[in-house]
């Protein structure tokens, strides 16, 4: 398994209910992987307009996973894509370094 970050943007006329919902959603694809860090939903304003939305609430997860639960995540954003405005999903800096010396 490989480590993450990944960061998403919920829109901001989604309730709490809502948010929780997704939230739990994602949570659960990662429970066979290891949840590092979890930052609770927080509204922030947007740098520029995402689909009309000059706010959005930001979560970002660090964990352990592997590409089964990776890809169980962007089916979530495919079927939530009016809810979730924004995301990226990155590999670690420790990930990164591990295949930089692979590679040498």
């Amino acid at each position: 398994m490989k480590k993450y970050e990944i960061m998403y943007i919920l829109s901001p006329r989604l309730d709490t209910k809502d948010i929780q919902n997704i939230t739990d959603n994602i949570k659960n694809i990662f429970k066979e992987g290891k949840i590092f860090q979890f930052k609770e939903p927080e509204l922030k304003t947007l740098a520029y307009p995402i689909k009309k939305h000059l706010k959005g609430f930001y979560i970002e997860i660090l964990v352990e996973a592997d590409n089964e639960m990776i890809a169980n995540f962007y089916h979530i954003l495919k079927v939530k894509k009016e809810d979730i405005i924004r995301s990226i999903v990155l590999n670690t800096i420790e990930e990164r370094n591990k295949k930089i010396k692979e590679n040498n």
